[in-house]
């Protein structure tokens, strides 16, 4: 049997510059690319107009960092570790979370509909009740800033996690099953909000809501978030139910590593509570949760394969890393 070569970040022998690249081109590239090309298909398929000209710019702009990160880092171009390194963290991970930030205005253009009604009879035909209606029966001032503290803490979660994850970790099996599992959610849940659009229970059904939901500190702070960053028909499916809770199986999955072995119950605790706040705040049907529930699951599963087919194929061709290193 022959040995297999050993990783490195040095370009491989005796082939041209194209099909070294294109070898060198991750699973994970190839979908952010394809999420990026997906985002200017939909707009371009959208009518004319001021909002479609800046849609179109914006996204524009993002499948041409993801080109020119595939093309200058999985080519080489750029010299030295640190920079490619920063260009392809912030050209593929970034390309995917930035994205979000253009959707208030994306959605609507790209599919003018409201299906939560539909939402709403599916989530009724499937399990007989809404917890969002449910839970309007336990609506306290102490209740609500509660369940908005654990509603914020989704971007507590993340950053916590994401940020010393993709710039501080070493061991790559670890960071490529964490980020390629983000990528998988954030990309798949941005393509799906596209095709199946609407606003929550908040707006679909205000009327059967018989408790306000009363303003305090944290309740504030959400109300602020939402109408300052939220894309406002992004419900389908609850990507505050799927990232939390891909978190929460990732540190569970590894709780015999430091610090994984202290940290996911806690994990699993916020995960649990912003959960069920998707729905007492009114912002979540069941089926969105249901939803976002599989596609963490899933994501789980899919992230795993796919980081270990990437490191056995860059191992034995001697490919650079998937995330290029800061340092050698």
């Amino acid at each position: 049997m022959m040995p297999s070569r050993v990783l490195t970040d040095e370009p491989t022998q005796g082939t041209g510059w194209v099909p070294t690249t294109l070898r060198s081109v991750a699973v994970q590239d190839w979908f952010v690319f394809t999420y990026a090309l997906i985002l200017n298909l939909a707009v371009a398929a959208a009518p004319a107009g001021p909002i479609h000209d800046r849609c179109a710019e914006r996204v524009g702009a993002l499948l041409a960092l993801c080109a020119f990160t595939l093309v200058t880092v999985r080519g080489r171009l750029l010299p030295g570790t640190a920079l490619p390194a920063l260009i392809y963290r912030v050209g593929i991970y970034g390309v995917v979370q930035i994205s979000y930030f253009f959707f208030r205005e994306l959605l609507p253009l790209v599919n003018p509909r409201s299906l939560d009604r539909e939402l709403h009879s599916l989530g009724m035909g499937l399990f007989g009740a809404e917890p969002a209606l449910r839970l309007d029966s336990v609506v306290t001032p102490a209740t609500t800033e509660w369940f908005a503290f654990f509603y914020f803490g989704y971007f507590f979660v993340l950053a916590t996690h994401v940020l010393p994850i993709l710039f501080l970790a070493k061991d790559r099996r670890l960071l490529g099953e964490f980020t390629f599992g983000l990528l998988f959610i954030f990309g798949v849940g941005h393509t799906l909000y596209m095709l199946v659009p609407g606003y929550g229970p908040y707006r679909a059904i205000a009327p059967e809501f018989h408790h306000a939901l009363p303003g305090g500190l944290w309740y504030n702070v959400v109300m602020e978030t939402v109408a300052e960053g939220g894309a406002l028909k992004d419900i389908f499916p609850s990507l505050h139910t799927a990232a939390p809770t891909f978190i929460a199986l990732y540190s569970f999955r590894h709780r015999a590593l430091p610090p994984y072995r202290y940290t996911w119950p806690l994990v699993l605790f916020f995960a649990a509570n912003i959960i069920v706040a998707t729905m007492f705040l009114r912002w979540h049907w069941l089926v969105d949760v249901v939803m976002g529930l599989a596609l963490a699951v899933t994501s789980q599963a899919v992230s795993v394969k796919v980081t270990a087919f990437e490191l056995t194929r860059r191992a034995r061709e001697g490919l650079m890393p998937v995330w290029p290193r800061f340092g050698r």
